[in-house]
């Protein structure tokens, strides 16, 4: 049985909807600078090149490097001997890879975001300094384990929630500091450091803020449509933590339902029945080709029109590694 839509689509009577495109979104510059160091290393070196971990949170990204030859792997131990590149993801990898790959005589190339690198020199700042790290992060996410192994066990407290910033204890209330993960919520963040500021008005934190600017760029980007739309479709993957907050944000911001989808394949439609409003965004791995396809989804569904909304210009670009270097 067909619904609504395809109803109508067959009547010649497309029913009407408003698509809001939120901008920024999609890639941001140390999403893109780490695809291109996998895509000129296989240039460069030929197949295969390996990558630990996923070099971003995009099922579409990694499927496109492998088709051109690269190998994704979780640990080195899989990679085999020889000569062939790997490649650190660019969520960032704690100090014990490195001295693992160096003692194995891999060559490796680090795609590590530098805004990510940031946090790591500030905690390791913080840490000469005598202070006890707490990093507000989610447990388990590939930077918050990179972050944490940038110092030795024991030295980093994590903290993921406000209720976490209320119970913590510390060794030292006169020798604390934090730093974030770059992809959080801006709102949860700045509740939770507030409320250590509160309880710890001593508190070091880090020069600049840690949350990266694509990830605040994009959140108020989606906070500026949000009241607009009756549905908000992220485009990312559920393993992307920006993307995930993009999908908590809209709703927060006024929008009663916002879906995660990884490509328009994804999209249940049945959702969109007697909707008018739309807003579309992507977390910053996944690619523009996605979000064209979901918007020609919808123009095959709906009389679509496309409003581009930008609350902010983007023109950062990161150096890559002195090796690929033209």
């Amino acid at each position: 049985m067909q619904d609504e839509q395809s109803q109508a689509v067959s009547n010649g009577t497309r029913k009407p909807i408003k698509v809001y495109l939120a901008a920024p979104r999609g890639f941001c510059a140390g999403v893109d600078r780490a695809i291109q160091i996998v895509e000129l290393a296989l240039q460069r070196y030929g197949a295969p090149v390996y990558v630990r971990h996923e070099i971003v949170h995009n099922r579409f990204v990694v499927d496109s490097l492998k088709a051109k030859g690269a190998i994704f792997v979780e640990e080195l131990e899989e990679i085999p001997p020889g000569d062939h590149p790997v490649v650190f993801s660019a969520h960032g990898v704690p100090k014990a890879v490195p001295a693992e790959a160096r003692s194995r005589k891999m060559f490796f190339l680090d795609a590590t975001c530098p805004l990510v690198s940031k946090v790591h020199v500030e905690a390791e700042r913080l840490h000469e300094l005598g202070h006890e790290i707490i990093l507000i992060g989610h447990a388990g996410h590939p930077e918050v384990i990179g972050t944490m192994g940038q110092l030795p066990e024991g030295s980093v407290r994590l903290v993921e929630t406000a209720q976490g910033a209320r119970d913590f204890v510390p060794r030292n209330a006169q020798k604390l500091a934090y730093v974030t993960q770059t992809t959080l919520s801006v709102d949860d963040t700045s509740e939770i450091v507030g409320i250590l500021r509160s309880r710890f008005p001593g508190i070091s934190g880090p020069h600049k803020e840690d949350i990266c600017y694509a990830t605040t760029n994009r959140q108020a980007a989606v906070k500026s449509i949000a009241p607009r739309c009756e549905r908000m479709i992220v485009v990312g993957s559920p393993n992307s933590s920006n993307s995930m907050r993009l999908v908590e944000v809209a709703e927060r911001a006024g929008c009663p339902k916002a879906m995660l989808v990884q490509s328009a394949a994804d999209i249940p439609w049945e959702d969109f029945v007697g909707v008018r409003s739309v807003g579309i965004t992507a977390g910053a791995s996944a690619p523009e080709v996605l979000v064209d396809a979901i918007i020609a989804a919808f123009k095959e569904r709906f009389a679509t029109t496309v409003e581009s909304v930008t609350t902010a210009k983007e023109n950062i670009a990161f150096n890559l590694p002195r090796e690929l270097r033209p």
